[in-house]
């Protein structure tokens, strides 16, 4: 039996999606079990996962209608039985790529834009919640396909190479970090849809890290981030004037999750780092609430302290639904949003992270 699990919203919900895989693995032991995503980045989350047999990677939107199309029937070639959306996958034209692959079990959930056509795309379906972790919506579909949970607790699933490893502690003896004071921060967000709008203001970030750096004479600031972040990450560089702020320039998104398993804390808006923090257990980590955080997609199953944001405070429904649209509200509403979580709160949580490490 062929497996496909769809997995094409942003590379964080890839990583959410690594316990079904292996649930799916325990049920199925004898299935191939593929998984289908959008970003190289997700590719790479999955390498070395003894619970995937294949990955298939494609953007596309940069690929066109009739790439695209050449590639979704190249699937439909590999007749798998089943096919998996992950949650949240609230975009119809996710659920025409379930339909074009077609598995004649085509499982997805249905969320606050499903219509009648939906139905039509996809055959076995159960409605989203919001009460709970996205993580947890995922293990929600197994019983659609004859399978049941058979582990009593889940958890993200990474596995490093000793190489990646290596490279983090190389990372660590030249920075002198090994038993230092420092925080890594990540300044980033997706950039689908309009997502930018989550980020916590850069002048907030270069604050909080003038602050850091006069309050301890040895304190350290590591700046996490691919392409998406440099121009951020150089000006925090230009603005700080000091050594003491080191950008963690990782070759991929495996090398960043090996160098947080060595982060004492760790800082972000709810992104891919926060996952990653997550899933190598940084101990202390801080998560600034964004219009879109929320049950769904806290961190999953580690300790975090997260800080609060006085205009989304119990209403981020209002802001963000899994409808397949925007962020609610014009950029001056979701800018002031973001500008409402003041420095001196995430400088609290910071020193207090550090003080309890």
């Amino acid at each position: 039996m062929k497996i496909l699990v769809i997995s094409l919203a942003g590379i964080g919900d890839t990583l959410i999606a690594t316990p079904l895989a292996r649930e799916l693995r325990l049920n199925f032991p004898t299935a191939t079990i593929d998984f289908f995503v959008f970003w190289p980045g997700a590719r790479d989350l999955l390498l070395h996962n003894p619970n995937v047999d294949g990955v298939i990677q494609k953007n596309l939107v940069r690929e066109g209608t009739l790439r695209s199309l050449r590639c979704l029937l190249s699937l439909r070639r590999k007749r798998y039985a089943i096919s998996l959306n992950t949650h949240p996958q609230s975009k119809r034209h996710y659920r025409l790529v379930a339909l074009i692959v077609g598995a004649p079990i085509r499982v997805s959930h249905a969320y606050d834009n499903s219509t009648w056509l939906d139905r039509r795309l996809v055959n076995r379906s159960i409605p989203q919640d919001y009460s709970i972790h996205s993580l947890e919506n995922n293990l929600r579909l197994l019983p659609l396909i004859g399978a049941r949970e058979r582990l009593l607790s889940h958890e993200f699933e990474l596995f490093l190479t000793p190489e990646e490893r290596a490279w983090s502690a190389d990372f660590v003896r030249e920075h002198h970090l090994a038993g230092a004071d420092w925080v890594g921060i990540h300044t980033g967000s997706g950039t689908t849809k309009n997502l930018r709008f989550k980020r916590w203001p850069l002048n907030h970030y270069r604050e909080l890290i003038d602050r850091l750096l006069k309050d301890h004479a040895t304190q350290q600031v590591i700046l996490f981030g691919g392409p998406e972040e440099e121009v951020d990450n150089q000006e925090l560089l230009a603005s700080s004037g000091s050594p003491r702020v080191i950008p963690a320039r990782t070759p991929t998104v495996r090398h960043a999750a090996a160098l947080l398993d060595r982060c004492p804390v760790f800082l972000s808006v709810d992104n891919l780092m926060m996952h990653l923090a997550a899933a190598m257990k940084v101990p202390r980590q801080i998560v600034i609430e964004s219009p879109t955080y929320g049950p769904t997609l806290a961190p999953y199953g580690h300790p975090f302290t997260l800080v609060r944001n006085p205009m989304t405070h119990g209403r981020n429904l209002d802001f963000y639904k899994y409808d397949g649209g925007d962020i609610r509200g014009s950029p001056e509403t979701l800018t002031r949003c973001m500008e409402s979580v003041t420095v001196q709160a995430v400088f609290d949580a910071v020193l207090l992270a550090l003080r309890d490490h």
